[in-house]
């Protein structure tokens, strides 16, 4: 399951996630973390120290090896210079698998031992200096699109991602490669706002949005969320002891977590898992071409120097089956 966590800066989504994460590995699930946010936190959430967390590889620094290894065999792409970041696969790419063992993953992902079970994580990178005037972020986290756009992944699974503050996911097709989108809203005119934008941008993409309160002291509090997001409003996080600590660099077992905060990350999974049967590999493929083809057109296209339209294979569709198409490719 491809699951994302959003919300503005300061609602909590790093530490949502993170706690998300911790749950899932706890359950034996395997997870792969991935680090998407303009401000790289998610690993010293999930207990690495700021000099680990600083040492981790970055997706962006080895993009040409992502992209040399993914395009496999694909007669449509004639060298890895001619991918970018919304490049689809077709037949002869190399596909991802959540568990298994890969060069992307031998350069990129690292362990990260839990208390209770380990994840594999990915980070995008800092944006440091180096990158003022000559690129953005999203130069960044298209290394992640590429890698969900070529990801297989099965039921009890999972890929989550903790993903920049606000709306900058929409400045690439990013936003439309999960199952569903968690976004942490807290009761505040700011993270409502956040929450109606996000929506209305998702809304014609039929992006799967739940959203999860933050930082709910008080009845008043939960009233106001729901009276502002309706249904949308999933479940609540209140005031947690055990948050409070870990922010202060403890480490306290998952097993100490307030047994009502506990439920409601159940709660989490329990609606992550209920949209596996809902999935569509043809619209999530359709997605990915829609968006390659736009980006093509107004910048790809000329600093490419080909028509990257020719790279849609347009009798693929990324699923279990593409999976067996793409084996050729993995020898």
């Amino acid at each position: 399951m491809k699951i994302a966590f959003v919300g503005k800066g300061g609602s909590g989504k790093t530490t949502l996630s993170a706690l998300f994460i911790r749950h899932l590995a706890a359950a034996g699930c395997p997870v792969i973390a991935v680090d998407a946010d303009i401000n790289q936190h998610l690993g010293p959430a999930l207990g690495l120290t700021d000099a680990q967390a600083a040492e981790l590889p970055s997706l962006g620094a080895h993009l040409p090896q992502i992209k040399e290894y993914l395009r496999g065999s694909n007669p449509l792409i004639g060298s890895a210079d001619e991918m970018i970041k919304t490049t689809p696969p077709g037949r002869g790419s190399r596909l991802l698998r959540i568990v298994e063992e890969n060069p992307v993953y031998a350069a990129c992902a690292r362990p990260v031992a839990l208390d209770e079970g380990s994840v594999r994580l990915l980070a995008t990178g800092a944006f440091t200096e180096e990158d003022l005037g000559v690129a953005c972020y999203h130069s960044k986290v298209g290394a992640v699109e590429l890698l969900l756009n070529h990801l297989i992944d099965g039921q009890d699974e999972y890929i989550v991602t903790d993903m920049t503050a606000g709306s900058d996911s929409f400045a690439s097709g990013l936003f439309t490669r999960f199952d569903l989108t968690f976004l942490v809203a807290e009761p505040t005119r700011k993270g409502i706002s956040v929450y109606r934008q996000y929506k209305e941008y998702a809304q014609d993409f039929g992006v799967r949005l739940r959203v999860v309160g933050n930082k709910v002291q008080h009845p008043d509090d939960l009233a106001y969320l729901r009276r502002e997001v309706g249904d949308d409003l999933l479940t609540s996080f209140g005031q947690s002891d055990w948050v409070r600590r870990l922010e202060r660099g403890e480490e306290p077992a998952l097993q100490s977590l307030e047994p009502a905060n506990r439920a409601i990350l159940e709660r989490l999974r329990a609606e992550a898992d209920a949209t596996h049967e809902r999935r569509d590999p043809e619209r999530y493929t359709a997605q990915a071409v829609h968006f390659h083809l736009r980006n093509a057109e107004s910048w790809g296209n000329a600093k490419v120097g080909i028509d990257l339209a020719a790279q849609v294979d347009k009798g693929f569709v990324l699923s279990a089956d593409g999976a067996d198409a793409a084996a050729s490719a993995r020898a």
